[in-house]
């Protein structure tokens, strides 16, 4: 029989030594085991940091890379032990089993030890845990241009779990009231519990979709778009898609992966938008073939390194870096650049990415700006993004430019709108 906590073991392995999202692993486990792992892995990477601090206050020596896995099992214990409700001899007895059936007599007595010592000063050792900065150095490289003061309310923010959001086809006002949702100021439906997404009401009618607060901004930045041609660049799994076209625009949808694409079609079917236009293609080819002044709007969702999905995906701040940052800004932008042909005189190109870098947004925008001088930023009404009440300090909006913050209880995300002057 499979051994659930060696396997979550091996998982936060491979996703620290490998760089791979969670989300990529999570169908190796059955639906019963699945929300064990999930707790157990997202805890653990939430506090590796201090994690490994703790270790090294018993083991002064590294540990052999042959034993490599059974440190992660230990790891992992020590977070079961301090941060969730497991019964300490069971975290105990188990762990030091499991590190045997992976390493050797020597280690699982040592295990033994430790994780004994820990569960007797319990309080102490989460006092310890709460003390350490849960950034590694690397991703601190990444928030260059935040104060201190920023720098630490983002890394509390790494222990805050995401609440679930959603944006209602129509009516949110009464879907609110249906699912007992919090009404965000945007619309967004905030719901505070856990919940079965399947479950829940209109989710077969299609009267919603899954999409944190933040990512519903980008298509309301736009204003009015009933009637007009729209291009949603990078567009899977298809929230913003949804967004446009509830809104009455002519939208088609591209992505590069044919697999996220038919995933866009489904969602587009259970909401009953089944008949967007899509096309499976590399966006920077589609820029370079597409006619200049085609379109009157540009959705550009850009390729991005994803650092301000942390409190969704706490692997991020472990597994990328400052180098990332910069192979996606060239990326981004090649694209900008592409889209800046094929917008039509008057039109607007929504910029936006769920990045927390800088490099990926303001700067970004500075660079487009100094070498497009026909295009302008141009301001976001807060009537469009603050339609059912006021953000008061949750949001800000400078320069026509919006970047949203993790302490928020949202993603991180960089917004901008630019509009073609000549």
């Amino acid at each position: 029989m499979e051994n659930i906590r060696i396997k979550c073991a091996e998982t936060v392995q491979n996703i620290l030594e490998n760089k791979v999202f969670f989300a990529e692993l999570k169908n190796q486990f059955s639906e019963k085991d699945l929300p064990f792992a999930n707790m157990l892995i997202l805890t653990s990477l939430r506090y590796w940091c201090a994690l490994n601090e703790i270790l090294r206050c018993f083991i002064k020596k590294k540990i052999p890379n042959k034993h490599r896995k059974a440190q992660y099992v230990l790891l992992l214990a020590i977070a079961e032990l301090l941060e969730m409700e497991t019964a300490p001899y069971a975290v105990i007895n188990e762990t030091v089993k499991n590190v045997r059936a992976v390493s050797d007599k020597f280690l699982s007595g040592m295990t033994n030890a430790v994780l004994r010592k820990i569960s007797e000063d319990k309080a102490l050792w989460q006092q310890k845990m709460a003390q350490v900065n849960p950034l590694p150095d690397a991703f601190l490289q990444i928030l260059n241009g935040y104060d201190n003061e920023q720098i630490e309310k983002i890394a509390q923010s790494v222990f805050e779990l995401p609440k679930l959001d959603l944006t209602a086809k129509e009516n949110p006002r009464l879907w609110a009231e249906k699912l007992r949702a919090e009404l965000l100021p945007n619309g967004s439906l905030r719901l505070n519990g856990a919940a079965k997404i399947t479950a829940l009401e209109g989710y077969t009618q299609g009267a919603w979709w899954v999409q944190d607060a933040a990512a519903a901004l980008p298509v309301l930045c736009m204003g009015d778009v009933k009637g007009k041609k729209v291009v949603d660049l990078c567009a899977a799994p298809g929230g913003k898609t949804a967004q446009l076209v509830a809104r009455g625009a002519e939208v088609t949808a591209l992505d590069i992966s044919a697999s996220r694409l038919e995933k866009l079609r489904q969602n587009m079917k259970r909401i009953g938008f089944d008949k967007v236009q899509t096309i499976c293609a590399d966006a920077q080819e589609f820029l370079q073939q597409t006619p200049d002044e085609t379109f009157d709007a540009v959705l550009l969702d850009a390729p991005c390194s994803a650092t301000g999905t942390f409190r969704r995906h706490p692997e991020v701040i472990h597994i990328k870096t400052i180098e990332d940052v910069a192979q996606q800004a060239l990326i981004q932008e090649k694209l900008l650049n592409g889209c800046a042909k094929i917008v039509k005189k008057g039109g607007i190109i929504l910029y936006s990415v769920c990045s927390i870098a800088k490099a990926e947004g303001e700067m970004q925008i500075q660079k487009f700006l100094k070498n497009h001088q026909h295009f302008k930023i141009t301001p976001i009404a807060d009537t469009d993004i603050a339609g059912f009440g006021n953000w008061g300090n949750a949001l800000t909006v400078f320069d026509g430019e919006i970047r949203t913050m993790p302490y928020w209880q949202t993603d991180a995300f960089f917004i901008c709108k630019l509009q073609r002057i000549i």
